[in-house]
């Protein structure tokens, strides 16, 4: 795995660590902050395939933006064009 790759895929695996931290929260979990880290996840994790692949990543939070370029390299990433679209709207 390429050094970026491993940065990108480590700020994604924190995002995770915070939106499974706060949905087991018993009194008030903020379920905003916990769609945005879903949002941030996905989006890092994409980045960092596209990295992985030698892919340059726009500057962008369109999730399915980043599956359209990902997709070449993964084809049945494809499976998961609606969840990406929703959690967009969430970044």
């Amino acid at each position: 795995m390429k050094p970026m790759t491993a940065e990108w895929v480590a700020k994604a695996e924190g995002d995770f660590a915070m939106l499974e931290r706060e949905s087991r929260a018993r009194k008030n979990p903020n379920h905003d902050g916990i769609c945005f880290h879903a949002q941030q996840c996905a989006e890092k994790y994409l980045k960092a395939r596209l990295c992985e692949a030698g892919i340059a990543s726009p500057r962008t939070h369109d999730l399915v933006a980043l599956l359209e370029q990902v997709l070449p390299a993964e084809p049945p990433w494809e499976a998961h064009r609606a969840n990406l679209a929703f959690l967009t709207d969430f970044g």
